[in-house]
């Protein structure tokens, strides 16, 4: 069931969106070589429970996992797709590492949950990777900028889709961004390439949704490492992930988690 936010929901979610976003800026100023994915997850629990706020995803179990998630951010470096719990991995100059973290707040009677990601150099990175993250971001950002009343989730879809492949690179298939707010993944699905067999989605205000394009720099296909939770891209290429957390509004859109 697609859900609309009503205005006091969308105030608090972009009060949230604020405290992941501060988080996030947080979090990829601790990255850096030497440090492991597990340090980057304490902090990251540390900062929302602090803040009187609640992480999204620790111990989340979706319908297909087989155990809950076992961190609050999930950490995917160089061919890891999205998913990644954290682990004594130490980050090496030259990695790249998706930061995808959600969080929750609890201003009234129920809580309201806002997602966001990320994806930073570790010191020095190669002009791959920069312009991987580059790529990824600009069709993040031209996915958003298709969201107001009236347009339809393929839209975003066919806007994200033109750039990543425009740069050569493939669109994750597997997974797809979504709706957010009253829980952690809602209807609807928000795919990153377009295909008629998805429902399509007319956009109208108080709708809440998180926008992730996940690009490959080589094939699109992805598979889940025995954990059961970490994706990795099957050719063990670079995987890219950035994401926001948007409102559609009454004249186009509000970005909740952006600083």
């Amino acid at each position: 069931m697609i859900t609309t936010k009503t205005p006091e929901d969308i105030a608090s979610l972009r009060e949230a969106g604020q405290l992941l976003a501060r988080v996030l800026e947080a979090l990829a100023k601790a990255a850096r070589p030497g440090v492991t994915t597990r340090q980057l997850d304490q902090l990251a629990e540390q900062l929302i429970r602090e803040a009187g706020a609640k992480p999204a995803f620790l111990g989340y179990r979706p319908s297909h996992a087989g155990t809950p998630f076992p961190c609050t951010l999930c950490a995917s470096v160089n061919n890891e797709v999205v998913h990644a719990p954290a682990s004594d991995r130490v980050l090496k100059e030259g990695d790249i590492v998706g930061l995808d973290l959600g969080l929750a707040t609890k201003p009234r009677d129920r809580w309201l949950y806002v997602d966001a990601a990320r994806t930073v150099g570790i010191g020095g990175i190669t002009r791959t990777s920069r312009r991987l993250l580059t790529a990824t971001e600009e069709a993040l950002n031209l996915g958003i900028a298709e969201v107001e009343p009236g347009k339809r989730v393929s839209d975003i879809s066919r806007a994200i889709q033109r750039r990543v492949e425009a740069a050569g690179y493939s669109i994750v298939r597997q997974l797809v961004g979504h709706g957010v707010g009253y829980a952690v993944h809602e209807e609807p699905q928000v795919p990153n390439y377009f295909t008629p067999s998805h429902k399509d989605v007319v956009l109208k205000p108080g709708l809440v949704i998180a926008i992730e394009p996940m690009v490959n720099v080589g094939d699109w296909r992805v598979k889940t490492l025995p954990d059961g939770w970490t994706m990795v891209t099957e050719d063990g290429t670079l995987s890219a992930h950035f994401e926001h957390t948007v409102a559609v509004t009454e004249t186009g859109h509000e970005v909740l988690t952006r600083m």
